[in-house]
């Protein structure tokens, strides 16, 4: 296995972590570079072209349209917080970060995940709303009740994020810190600190579980009520990808999930997930491929 041992400071503010990522699989470091970085490369496209294509068709100008727009801009948001600096790490020697450095890119990270988990809940009540009581689902989903759901969702992330932040910035790190992990995950900080932790990881599983738990029962509970599972089982598939994996990794205690898995499963869910969710969303969607289509056909692709 590959480490790159870097000198750290005794202030926690001037600590150095180095990312190992996929260092000990040297001879993948190239398969793996040419795959995240197509990965990401659609997830960008396909996210961002999302958002344009309900922005510009007035069809799709609904509440689950709405909803989707900004699942897409969440998911752009989180993937490119961490697969562009996993993609250039398996290119280069230097894997290090400062704590100040970690300490950001959780709070961003944290906050488009939990923002994604609330979302997708809004999401599936959405669904059903709109398959029960078709008639009534203009009035039910009014545009003020749609913007209200969206901002509680960022601002409980927010929330959330600024929760783990703190907490984090209270611990104490000395030696060298090496996070064995693909990005700096909330878990893999605790378990290099020289404080003692309980408090946090007890904060980390209370809200983690109630995040989950509570988002996964609106969802669970939407489709219940829903008859017709044929016509949403894309959205359904795109709705459980997500909570399980982030349910094996923050509610569930780290000793159980080896580290090969916990990079596993956060490859799923950071990398794969976001570039998927556009294209589960919009299966078999006749105002998709029409508004695609006519930009395809359009003086700027014409030449």
């Amino acid at each position: 296995m590959i480490i790159y041992k870097v000198n750290i400071l005794r202030n926690k503010s001037g600590a150095v972590f180095t990312v190992l990522g996929f260092s000990d699989y040297p001879e993948l470091q190239v398969p793996l570079f040419l795959t995240f970085f197509t990965i990401y490369s659609v997830t960008v496209v396909g996210n961002l072209g999302m958002i344009v294509i309900i922005k510009i068709n007035p069809k799709l100008h609904t509440p689950m349209y709405f909803f989707l727009s900004h699942l897409s801009f969440v998911d752009f948001c989180y993937s490119s917080i961490v697969a562009p600096k996993t993609t250039v790490s398996l290119m280069v020697e230097d894997r290090t970060i400062s704590f100040v450095g970690c300490v950001i890119q959780f709070f961003f990270f944290c906050t488009v995940v939990v923002t994604e988990s609330f979302l997708l809940a809004v999401m599936a009540y959405d669904l059903f709303v709109a398959i029960c009581n078709p008639l009534l689902s203009r009035v039910a989903m009014s545009p003020r009740l749609c913007a209200t759901l969206v901002v509680g969702s960022y601002a409980w992330g927010a929330t959330c994020s600024l929760t783990f932040t703190y907490s984090v910035s209270k611990l104490s790190f000395l030696g060298f810190n090496t996070i064995d992990h693909i990005f700096r995950e909330f878990s893999s900080l605790l378990s290099l600190s020289c404080s003692d932790t309980y408090l946090t990881q007890l904060l980390l599983f209370i809200f983690s579980t109630f995040d989950e738990v509570s988002t996964r029962f609106i969802i669970l509970l939407s489709y219940v009520f829903i008859v017709a599972f044929s016509t949403c089982a894309s959205r359904l598939t795109a709705i459980s990808i997500f909570p399980g994996t982030t349910l094996s990794l923050y509610c569930v205690p780290s000793s159980t999930t080896s580290r090969h898995t916990a990079k596993a499963a956060s490859v799923l869910y950071t990398v794969v997930v976001p570039m998927l969710n556009p294209l589960l969303n919009s299966l078999r969607n006749e105002d998709v491929e029409d508004t695609v289509s006519k930009i395809m056909d359009s003086k700027v692709f014409s030449y």
